[in-house]
């Protein structure tokens, strides 16, 4: 498709829907955006492309009415405009989806796609057409969902429909959609695409952030590149290269993003052997991971691959098999004994699971080593010996910007991710369990996070990599099991590593 008619609908010379002139946004210490120019024209997929950090979710926030700008002039439909708050964007047809999530979970999916716009009769809520206009959303997008349903008892994946279901509650001029698909299956992905290219055709812009380039080149028309707050260009996504796209957001050339890796197994550090969890999301389930490698656990959303490892390491209780650690069984042993002897997780959901946001950066790291040195000396947390440790791993991961004091919550996504790689380094670890370790974090850092889990595996550690991103695995890995229902369909090895080979046990029950 070579012109924007073709996918879009929309001729080039379209009046745009949204425009940016000169929007700056100062926090203290920190520019997050200096002048950007931006615009986004009717029935377009426009890509936001750049490193975390670089100013995407500040300007969509400043779009989307949550922020107001420092500088410069937003312009709907020609107008300028003054966003007072969400609300109003939203009367505007503008909503947003952002990529941490806003639900209320004690409520049902009903009561949260219309939270704040309820609808009454007579002035008293009207929950029969309530449920009536959410069941009509659900069953346009397609999505397995159930307005009745409480959002605590959701999956992410589900509660990622919720959010984008909100945005369709009223009449859209705009949509922003900021890494929508990381908690969905490809086929949830291709219904989100396919309702993408319906509202297309009815002139609705869509603002889309991803770092996924084969996304790019599925639904994006234009891209807009921005780095260190600043734009820098915007191309046609039919034109632009990969390599091009990452010199643009870097200023750089990342010659390989995935490195070569030296792998040399040597004694057992982990088996699991038959195990089935309470909730049988992993039924009669056995792996083995050994000193100096790499095991890919491959697999649908569900399948059982993440649940294994939280089996493993006491955090979902066990019902029947055996986990074996560096020879002892440790089976239903709880996490803090587990991460004494030797075995350390990395959970996907870094603000949920992995950190306490509202805590620094030190705090962060320190957390799951305070009683042993550095950190700690006779009983006591020893300030001195734990400052000089963080600010090691901050100089490490390469946190952007050096400041282990700053609220862990005031650090882009990417940046938030390597404080939750640094916390397995503060202690001695032999095997390191990584859960989707690269969910929402762009080139640069994922290929700074593949080369860190290199350093480990080449440096002697027995690594266990959970990912829904496929080449992860084929490249990563040098064994992998591929997951399906909770089972185990298939251990991998070496050059039968292969894309053809694994996604034929994705789905080997339904083709049968």
């Amino acid at each position: 498709m070579n012109t924007e008619t073709e996918r879009g609908g929309t001729a080039r010379g379209a009046a745009p829907l949204i425009q940016t002139r000169g929007i700056t946004k100062q926090y203290p210490g920190v520019l997050a955006l200096d002048h950007v120019d931006f615009d986004l024209k009717p029935g377009e997929v426009h890509i936001l492309f750049g490193e975390n950090g670089a100013g995407k979710s500040t300007l969509i926030s400043i779009l989307a009415g949550v922020q107001s700008p420092s500088e410069g002039d937003v312009y709907f439909r020609g107008e300028k405009i003054d966003h007072e708050s969400v609300h109003h964007a939203r009367e505007l047809g503008i909503s947003a989806v952002f990529q941490e999530f806003s639900l209320v979970p004690q409520m049902t999916v009903e009561e949260n796609l219309f939270l704040g716009a309820e609808m009454t009769r007579s002035g008293v809520l009207d929950k029969a057409g309530l449920h009536r206009r959410a069941q009509e959303i659900i069953d346009r997008l397609g999505f397995p969902l159930r307005p009745g349903d409480r959002v605590h008892h959701l999956t992410r994946a589900e509660q990622q429909m919720v959010e984008i279901a909100k945005a369709f509650r009223s009449e859209l001029s705009v949509l922003i959609l900021d890494e929508p698909t990381a908690s969905l299956t490809d086929r949830e992905t291709e219904q989100l695409f396919e309702l993408i290219e319906q509202i297309k055709a009815q002139d609705v812009g869509i603002i889309y952030i991803t770092h996924r380039m084969q996304e790019i080149r599925r639904i994006g028309d234009r891209i807009t590149v921005l780095r260190d707050g600043r734009y820098v260009d915007t191309v046609d996504a039919a034109d632009a290269s990969e390599e091009e796209l990452v010199r643009l957001m870097t200023g750089r050339v990342i010659d390989e993003l995935f490195p070569t890796i030296a792998f040399n197994p040597g004694d057992e550090k982990l088996r699991i052997d038959g195990l089935t969890t309470a909730d049988r999301t992993v039924i009669d389930a056995s792996i083995v991971v050994r000193a100096g490698e790499i095991v890919g656990l491959a697999g649908l959303v569900g399948s059982g691959k993440s649940e294994i490892m939280r089996a493993a390491f006491g955090i979902d209780p066990v019902s029947a098999g055996r986990v074996t650690l560096k020879g002892e069984d440790v089976t239903g042993a709880p996490t803090r004994a587990l991460m004494n002897r030797g075995l350390f997780y990395i959970p996907p959901d870094r603000r949920e699971e992995g950190l306490v946001m509202m805590r620094s950066c030190r705090e962060n790291m320190s957390l799951p080593s305070l009683d042993r040195p550095p950190f700690s000396k006779g009983g006591f947390l020893d300030r001195v010996g734990e400052l000089r440790m963080v600010n090691d791993l901050a100089e490490r991961m390469n946190l952007q910007p050096r400041r282990v004091e700053r609220a862990v919550d005031h650090f882009s996504g990417g940046n938030q991710q390597k404080v939750l790689l640094a916390k397995c380094l503060t202690r001695p670890v032999d095997v390191y369990v990584f859960d989707e370790p690269t969910v929402g974090v762009d080139v640069g850092t994922r290929a700074a996070i593949y080369a860190f889990i290199r350093d480990l595996c080449e440096a002697g550690a027995a690594v266990v990599l959970i990912s829904s991103d496929l080449p992860e695995i084929l490249h990563l890995a040098n064994r992998a099991y591929v997951f399906y229902r909770g089972r185990v369909m298939a251990e991998v090895t070496g050059d039968d590593i292969t894309e053809e080979n694994l996604l034929k046990h994705f789905f080997e029950r339904e083709a049968a």
